[in-house]
């Protein structure tokens, strides 16, 4: 075979520095060597992006977490100032309310225990009356009628200062019952209203009925040797209690305020434990306040069975409302050893008494002894419920309800139907219906046994 040649290379060429043939790299293998790099680059440049954009967007969010933090602490402080401020206010109109209910019961019990001028004026006319005609009006040098202390009748003890009232009840009574000349009413008031009571009473007529006025003092043996109550108004520090008051502190124990009251130690308000030896003769009276009214013939009360019990009423207990614990110190250990808490109380006001019962349980023996024991207001505040409730706590025999409809002076939520069943209904409470703060709805209740033809009770324009 024939060499070309083009193609043939002597020795002595590549001896003398003839080149031989070039040596190319393969394309192939440059080409994707530079592709490779491209694509590493290209990687590092996106991965350094992502980083950058990452580290960008973190930044970012990190940024508007903590805006949002910075804001939502800012509302939180602001929301806490708001609550704060709130809170203050609903306190302030709380210490003004307080304020306001402490004046109030305050505004309420002078106007509850205040004399109307209508009413002092009628009394004042009386006695004017009394003292122009003493002849007219004095039981001196006078027979005493025998029916005062006849047994067989049915007698009633109204003890009171005041005049209208008074004779509201006794009239009440009087044009309810089927033989009013069957009755008789033993009335009691202090010396400085004798004069006006004997004029009211004197004027007219009751059909039939027998009408006994007599002062609190006319009963010798009521003295502070014998009665605890005459005997602690002479101590200094209850005198203080009652009878010293600074203008700056008159509302500030409104809770007690109303057992500041000096009528909670008054004779006439305790004469109710005396009725045995003030009316020796009699077996069974029927004691009544000067604020009810009688609705209904009472003679059926005379027809109840005791059960040997000294003390007629109706109960008031309803719930855990009108228990002894209420009334007297638990916390005291001669309480707590001798009364239950939740026994039931009862009312004053519509009393039916045993006095033979009350003579042989010894009853006023036994409220001297507890009235002793608190001269210093530790069983109980004071009043005389209290102490009926302890003198009387095993010896009261319940009555019907409709005895004796209370709460006429404070609750105007008593039906009319209730009040229409009622043989007495009672005005307890502070708004008696000779008073402006007297309840409308339940004053003509009332009013209807006033004498308004009387021409003191015109002249004074009472009720008006």
């Amino acid at each position: 075979m024939a060499i070309s040649g083009s193609s043939r290379i002597s020795l002595s060429d590549r001896n003398n520095g003839f080149p031989g043939p070039t040596i190319r790299p393969p394309v192939a293998s440059t080409g994707f060597t530079f592709k490779l790099f491209a694509s590493i680059l290209a990687i590092a440049v996106f991965l350094l992006l992502t980083v950058s954009f990452v580290f960008t967007s973190s930044s970012t969010v990190v940024s508007s977490g903590l805006d949002i933090i910075r804001l939502e602490s800012k509302q939180t402080i602001t929301d806490q100032l708001k609550i704060q401020k709130l809170k203050d206010t609903v306190f302030a109109v709380n210490e003004q309310l307080t304020k306001a209910k402490k004046q109030g019961a305050f505004s309420s019990l002078i106007a509850a225990k205040s004399i109307p001028k209508s009413l002092h004026c009628v009394a004042m006319r009386l006695m004017e009356e009394r003292i122009a005609h003493p002849e007219k009006y004095t039981d001196e040098g006078k027979q005493r009628p025998a029916e005062f202390d006849d047994p067989k009748l049915y007698h009633y003890a109204i003890f009171s200062d005041n005049v209208v009232a008074a004779s509201v009840v006794v009239n009440s009574a009087v044009k309810n019952t089927k033989e009013p000349w069957k009755h008789v009413f033993h009335v009691v008031t202090d010396k400085m209203n004798l004069g006006a009571m004997q004029v009211m009473f004197k004027m007219k007529e009751y059909n039939g009925a027998f009408i006994e006025i007599k002062a609190v003092e006319d009963y010798k043996f009521l003295n502070s040797s014998y009665v605890p109550v005459l005997k602690q108004l002479e101590s200094a520090n209850l005198q203080r209690f009652y009878f010293t008051t600074h203008l700056e502190n008159a509302t500030k124990d409104t809770t007690n305020m109303k057992f500041r009251n000096p009528k909670y130690l008054s004779i006439l308000n305790h004469l109710r434990f005396y009725l045995p030896e003030m009316y020796p003769t009699l077996h069974r009276i029927l004691f009544l306040d000067d604020d009810i009214i009688v609705q209904k013939d009472l003679t059926g009360l005379w027809k109840v069975d005791m059960d040997g019990k000294v003390n007629g009423a109706v109960e008031t207990c309803f719930g855990s409302f009108h228990r002894y614990s209420q009334y007297m110190n638990f916390s005291h250990p001669l309480i707590k050893e001798k009364f239950i808490p939740n026994a039931c109380a009862w009312a004053y006001g519509m009393n039916f008494f045993d006095l033979d019962a009350w003579r042989r349980e010894k009853c006023t023996e036994e409220y001297h002894y507890w009235q002793n024991l608190n001269e210093n207001r530790t069983l109980w505040k004071l009043g005389t419920l209290p102490p009926g409730l302890i003198t009387f706590y095993s010896t009261t025999k319940p009555l019907e309800k409709s005895w004796h409809v209370l709460g006429l002076g404070y609750n105007p939520s008593i039906s009319m139907e209730e009040i229409r069943d009622a043989a007495v209904v009672h005005f307890n409470g502070n708004m008696k219906p000779w008073l402006d703060i007297g309840m409308n709805q339940f004053r003509p209740l009332w009013t209807k046994y006033v004498d308004y033809d009387m021409e003191f009770v015109q002249a004074c324009n009472f009720g008006h």
